[in-house]
C-alpha cells in the first residue's frame, strides 16, 4: 500500500525528514513546482513526469510512503542559494526529481518520466 503524504516548502520538508522512521517503510521523495491555478506546476517537466509517476504508484502494490514535496515557485527555485538546491539531504539540481531516502537512488528531469526507470527505483530494495 502506497502512503501517499503532501509538502509543501523547505521548513515542512526538514520536519517531516525528521520523523522518518529508519525502521519503518522506504520513503521516496517526488520534488516538483508548485501548482498553478490550472493545477498543473509551472515546470513543463514536472507536468510531463507527474502523470506518469501517479499512474505507476496507483499500480504499485508495495508498503511505501510517497512524499510528494513542492519547491515553490519558479523565481524561489530559480534562486541558486535555493535551500532545496544547497541542503546535503536534496542537494536538487534540477525539477522534477525523486529521491530514495536514505540512499543513492534518484531520478532526475526527464528520467522521472520513463516508467522502467521509476521500477527499478522501487523495486531496488526487494
Amino acid at each position: 500500500m502506497v502512503t501517499q503524504i503532501n509538502i509543501k516548502g523547505f521548513e515542512d520538508f526538514v520536519k517531516y525528514t525528521d520523523t522518518i522512521d529508519q525502521n519503518g517503510p522506504p520513503v521516496v521523495f517526488y520534488f516538483s513546482g508548485s501548482k498553478l491555478p490550472d493545477g498543473n506546476s509551472w515546470c513543463p517537466d514536472c507536468v510531463e513526469a507527474e502523470p506518469v509517476v501517479k499512474a505507476y504508484l496507483s499500480e504499485l502494490n508495495k508498503n511505501i510512503i510517497f512524499v510528494y514535496v513542492d519547491v515553490g515557485e519558479r523565481e524561489y527555485w530559480k534562486d541558486r542559494a535555493c535551500p532545496f538546491r544547497t541542503d546535503s539531504r536534496s542537494k536538487l539540481m534540477v525539477i522534477p526529481t525523486l529521491i530514495k531516502w536514505g540512499g543513492v537512488q534518484r531520478l532526475e528531469g526527464s528520467q522521472c518520466g520513463q516508467r522502467d526507470l521509476l521500477q527499478m527505483l522501487f523495486e531496488d530494495d526487494e
